[in-house]
């Protein structure tokens, strides 16, 4: 069974300057906390078939791939290691969406799709893992505003400051 988590922000930007930035996929390492370098692997930098290594550490990374591209809209991308699904799941996208949000704004919506392997113990697992992808996804959403309305990379002292600001 597949499973959406999703997280929506407004940015205080127009939709145009938002997809500009975003459309950038070498810049992830900006915004999603604890990713600390990205490298496009792949000759496309844009679009259907663009790839990416996020690394959490020097030698720890997953593969990610455009495999739908909507351009001024978002992209869907793949999770993975090579031709195997990024551990721990048995499928894992990352959709990025824009949507018009009123005056010069930009809404924005991360969201998650995975599947795990195991059964009834990826369920159970599914479970205890809820909330703790939920605020990854949310903390994903925020340091993207927050890089892209600043220009300035998202350290994690900025996003607890921010995550303050909003409660």
């Amino acid at each position: 069974m597949t499973r959406k988590v999703s997280a929506k922000v407004v940015l205080d930007m127009p939709r145009e300057a938002v997809w500009n930035k975003l459309r950038d996929i070498s810049l992830a390492h900006n915004y999603v906390p604890g990713i600390v370098k990205t490298v496009i692997v792949s000759e496309q930098v844009e679009g259907i078939g663009a790839s990416r290594y996020v690394y959490r550490n020097a030698k720890s990374y997953i593969q990610e791939t455009v495999v739908d591209w909507s351009e001024g809209e978002g992209f869907l991308i793949r999770l993975h290691r090579g031709t195997r699904p990024a551990p721990p799941f048995r499928n894992a996208w990352f959709r990025y969406q824009l949507a018009d949000g009123g005056e010069g704004k930009t809404e924005f919506t991360a969201s998650l799709e995975y599947e795990l392997p195991w059964g009834a113990l990826g369920a159970w697992l599914e479970k205890k893992m809820e909330k703790t992808v939920q605020a990854t996804i949310r903390d994903v959403a925020s340091s993207m505003k927050l890089f892209y309305e600043t220009g300035r990379p998202t350290t994690p002292a900025a996003l607890k400051a921010y995550k303050s600001s909003i409660r």
